[in-house]
């Protein structure tokens, strides 16, 4: 994986230095690579103070996106029923820009952590409640046959058969809510924020400060990059019996 991202990181460097000798726009429209690289050096206690405080956010909604997706993924898997009437709901909440909704949730919840976090919750919840709702809904028929022959009661075939089949699922659904979870901080952070990633770019563009942007931006994903390897390794423990294709 280090391997494979140096070298990406490297051909991108090189395709943008290449960029700036034949095309030499000015610096506030395309700084050079070494430019911004100055910046992250001169400025790296600043940015990633910033990027704490968005980390925050973003780790924060993470976990309630989780908790609340895999409440209701048992609710629409586990009854097909509530499934009925549930998932059209959350399907048509996800047709909802999310610059429609940012400033609502901003006017509801502050300039301050808890707008940004609700906003990453909702950006990551319908992934989980999907991921996982389906995964229980494709659990082997011989497996639930088992436990009928078994007589296990409802409440031991959800946590012996279906659960366990049902993991794999939530763990896609995980590894994809790690990238869009940043999506929905920084877009809050836009909308109402006075610190974080998001607000570091947003004043950052005013001002045409186009180095700092880019700099801003190289370490969001960078924080990006290294929360989806960790959620990576904490759900191969999760599913340690799933061979990890990668």
């Amino acid at each position: 994986m280090a391997a494979e991202v140096l070298l990406a990181v490297t051909v991108v460097a090189a395709i943008w230095q290449a960029a700036i000798l034949v095309l030499a726009p000015p610096p506030f429209m395309l700084p050079a690579p070494l430019r911004v690289l100055t910046v992250l050096v001169d400025r790296a206690g600043f940015l990633f103070g910033q990027a704490a405080i968005t980390l925050t956010e973003i780790v924060l909604g993470l976990c309630l996106g989780t908790i609340f997706g895999v409440a209701s993924g048992l609710a629409v898997g586990g009854s097909p029923r509530v499934g009925r009437v549930l998932m059209p709901l959350l399907v048509v909440s996800q047709t909802l820009p999310v610059f429609a909704i940012a400033p609502l949730l901003v006017l509801w919840f502050g300039f301050g952590l808890a707008s940004k976090v609700v906003m990453a919750t909702i950006i990551i919840y319908f992934p989980i409640t999907s991921a996982f709702a389906d995964g229980l809904r494709r659990t082997d028929a011989g497996l639930l046959d088992l436990a009928k022959l078994y007589r296990a009661d409802p409440w031991q075939t959800l946590r012996l058969v279906r659960l366990p089949s049902a993991l794999p699922g939530l763990v896609s659904g995980l590894r994809v809510a790690a990238v869009f979870a940043p999506i929905g901080a920084v877009v809050g952070e836009w909308v109402g924020a006075s610190r974080g990633l998001g607000f570091v770019m947003l004043q950052a563009n005013a001002r045409m400060q186009t180095d700092m942007l880019f700099a801003a931006l190289i370490v969001l994903a960078v924080t990006t990059l290294v929360l989806r390897l960790a959620v990576d390794a904490a759900t191969r423990r999760l599913v340690f019996w799933v061979e990890d294709p990668a």
